[in-house]
């Protein structure tokens, strides 16, 4: 049986407090097998983003359960979701989310310092080039493109080997021609490298190309193919 990577149960979260608080999970279970494509869509509101923050520990959870690469995260703490998602889990935001006062090399190899790791600079060096960006290491997140930019985003996440690569939105930022380049190069990632691959788009050509596609609206798991394990209470 192939492993489930991403196991959501009865997944339940309201964000705020009093009359401003929004339930926006309600009951969501969803199980993500080990290296495949998975597509959220849904309109804006639905708890698409809600969710992928869940996915990478970013937001807890009030009720239900969150296992993630075999590791259940309900209860730990907030130090220990930090390391756990150091090692498993990548994410690229449509803001790219780059420091910038940092060059495209610092950007990918301090969080690598940060997690220890001795070589962080020969490792983002790697990275930078992987993704087409071997001579644009010494430039300032100013100097580059929105496209170049995503692609400083996608080494950072690259690099600490995750098993998970979360992104949101990727294209989002971009226009048509730069988003399908990043988008090409997100999957073949993926593929490469076998990580699962989750990502929220409103773009349906980028959804198609998902292996799976999960359709949310109002906090719930509305649709999606047959053969997906997905439930919303």
């Amino acid at each position: 049986m192939t492993e489930a990577v991403i196991d959501l149960k009865d997944v339940s979260l309201t964000l705020g407090t009093g009359a401003s608080s929004v339930h926006v999970l309600k009951g969501v279970s969803l199980k993500v097998t080990a290296g495949e494509a998975t597509g959220i869509v849904g309109p804006s509101g639905s708890g698409k983003s809600t969710l992928l923050m869940v996915l990478a520990g970013l937001e807890g959870v009030d009720s239900g359960t969150v296992r993630i690469a075999g590791e259940l995260l309900n209860g730990k703490s907030e130090d220990q979701i930090a390391a756990f998602r150091g090692r498993n889990v990548g994410i690229v935001f449509q803001s790219f989310h780059l420091i910038p006062n940092m060059t495209a090399l610092e950007n990918v190899a301090v969080p690598l310092e940060l997690a220890g790791k001795r070589d962080a600079f020969a490792i983002a060096e790697r990275e930078l080039a992987s993704v087409g960006l071997a001579d644009r290491v010494t430039h300032y997140p100013g100097e580059l493109s929105g496209g170049e930019q995503q692609r400083v985003a996608i080494a950072r996440a690259l690099a600490p080997e995750p098993r998970i690569l979360i992104a949101d939105e990727p294209t989002g930022n971009l226009d048509q021609a730069t988003g399908r380049q990043i988008a090409d190069l997100l999957f073949a990632k993926a593929k490469e490298r076998g990580m699962t691959l989750v990502l929220v788009t409103h773009d349906p050509s980028l959804a198609a190309r998902c292996t799976r596609q999960v359709a949310m609206r109002s906090g719930r798991i509305e649709a999606e193919p047959p053969l997906a394990v997905v439930s919303a209470g």
